[in-house]
């Protein structure tokens, strides 16, 4: 947990200091080579072009980093220290590509619309139709909030730097320059694994959102948009972020005109919202994290 913790909090500090650093280090140009190599020496009707294929072009990297994390796991001084850094250095790499709040900053300063235009565009995936007004806006910044950071943050805890590795590797699989060179079945695979993966954390999200901002907003719409049914898709996740921006919107403006006041109109409202919704679920993943650090601390 302490580790998680802290790599957490340099991730983000490395994505404001030094973010074409930290970029430049995220690069997995290696996992494009290797994806080309398989699609080309696969026969053709073989294992890589089925529904599981994917497993191939996931495990070799997997292993390798899940025997790197058993053999720092050992309790000996200089291993646990090895161990804490390449925790660290795994979470680093898997965050992201890009950092989420870098992006949306970028929007909002962005005062020209082609500068703001080409801004927006990276919170869509490449090829994909992009769209500038509100609530898209909210529903595309909870979806990369999902993809950048709570996706791998949620597996890092539960399986440690493989699941940060699982998670980034299988979402390059389904979209972006890497999943074009994967056979249609063995893309439609990726897309059930991710579906896997992201379903539990954008229920996580999704409590998490209710609990710091307006709960029955929240409430409503997750279950409008069938997030209680047991089935893999998060579209729950983008209403349910929708409905609580709206809320807080209108909340704000209520305060406003109980005080006589009148409100300040501001630049994309809706995207600022929810990159503060954002900003408040993850410093509530992290308390939560520095009361599991504390508790074992004092057992």
């Amino acid at each position: 947990m302490s580790i998680t913790l802290v790599a957490v909090v340099i991730a983000l500090v490395l994505g404001h200091v030094a973010p074409a650093l930290v970029t430049a280090a995220r690069h997995y140009h290696w996992y494009g080579h290797w994806l080309r190599w398989l699609d080309a020496n696969a026969g053709e009707g073989g294992f890589w072009r089925g529904r599981y294929g994917i497993s191939l072009a996931l495990l070799p990297p997997l292993l390798i980093v899940a025997l790197l994390q058993w053999t720092l796991r050992a309790p000996m001084l200089l291993l646990g220290f090895l161990g804490l850094l390449f925790g660290i250095a795994a979470l680093v790499y898997a965050w992201g590509p890009r950092d989420l709040d870098v992006d949306v900053e970028a929007i909002i300063d962005a005062h020209d619309p082609p500068t703001r235009r080409a801004a927006i565009a990276r919170l869509w995936p490449e090829g994909a139709a992009v769209a500038a007004d509100g609530p898209a806006l909210v529903e595309a910044v909870f979806r990369n909030a999902l993809h950048r950071w709570f996706g791998v943050l949620f597996w890092f805890l539960v399986l440690g730097p493989v699941g940060a590795l699982l998670y980034r590797l299988t979402a390059f699989s389904v979209e972006g320059e890497f999943a074009q060179s994967l056979p249609t079945e063995t893309r439609q695979g990726a897309r059930a694994l991710s579906a896997v993966l992201d379903w539990p954390v954008a229920q996580l999200m999704t409590l998490s959102m209710a609990l710091v901002g307006n709960f029955d907003a929240v409430f409503n719409a997750w279950r409008q948009a069938n997030g209680n049914h047991w089935q893999l898709d998060n579209a729950f996740l983008g209403a349910a972020a929708r409905a609580s921006v709206k809320s807080e919107l209108a909340e704000e403006a209520e305060e406003y005109a109980e005080e006589g006041m009148v409100q300040a109109m501001r630049e994309l409202p809706e995207l600022r919202d929810a990159m503060s919704l954002v900003w408040r679920i993850l410093l509530l993943w992290m308390a939560v994290l520095a009361l599991f650090v504390i508790a074992g601390w004092v057992s």
